[in-house]
């Protein structure tokens, strides 16, 4: 029985690893689409929205069997419970890419706007806040964990940058509210992922250490050491 159960376990990482890495791919083909004004770039994010969708239920699924046939105890039964809450937050990052997308697609049909988005810069923490999030499930390291919590303010200082940028292009365009408000949504969907990021980096910690962290990032940030291997 302890062998079956491993066996299944490790099908459960193979595939919550794969959903994280399809996920990673969208996010990045998304924000490529906004860059490059890719609208079919974006419309195949969209369209591939119901993969993730089957993948997410997929593998819940699996996870309850797992938990009602084997009963499991300690470090597996954590394993679990943090796979279902990852296996939620990548699945509303796949949304959150498709949200992207559609912005994308309108962007792509009107002339660019002249305000002063650091797209590049905020799309460049969120890609590497969520790999970095991953980068820490594949190797259950808390260091990496840590990493993505701390970084989540970042995101969070750019996206209240654009709040008042898209505040004032509103002011010098009035004829261009409706792109700059699709900027604004892609801010905002951006900063989100951000979130979703770091929820996953405080489930690989819950699930090392078995200490939730949630609602405590600020101790925790001040006391990095209290996360060791």
């Amino acid at each position: 029985m302890a062998k079956l159960l491993q066996k299944e376990i490790d099908a459960v990482k193979k595939r919550i690893l794969t959903l994280g890495a399809i996920v990673e791919a969208r996010v990045q083909d998304a924000v490529r689409a906004i860059d490059e004004r890719d609208a079919e770039l974006a419309r195949r994010v969209i369209d591939g929205d119901p993969e993730i969708d089957r993948m997410e239920v997929d593998l819940e699924e699996d996870c309850l069997k797992i938990l009602a046939l084997h009963q499991p105890v300690a470090i597996d039964l954590r394993f679990l419970a943090s796979v279902i809450k990852i296996n939620t937050e990548l699945e509303r990052i796949g949304d959150l890419a498709v949200n992207i997308g559609e912005r994308a697609v309108f962007l792509a049909s009107h002339p660019p706007v002249d305000v002063a988005f650091d797209f590049a810069g905020m799309s460049g923490q969120v890609k590497t806040m969520l790999k970095t999030s991953l980068d820490a499930l594949v190797n259950l390291d808390l260091a990496l964990a840590a990493q993505v919590i701390e970084a989540d303010d970042r995101v969070d200082d750019i996206n209240r940058a654009m709040y008042q940028t898209v505040q004032q292009g509103i002011r010098k365009y009035p004829d261009r509210v409706e792109c700059l408000l699709h900027l604004w949504s892609v801010s905002r969907h951006l900063e989100r992922i951000a979130d979703h990021a770091s929820n996953v980096a405080e489930d690989v910690v819950y699930m090392v250490q078995g200490t939730i962290v949630r609602h405590r990032t600020e101790e925790l940030k001040m006391d990095m050491g209290k996360i060791d291997a």
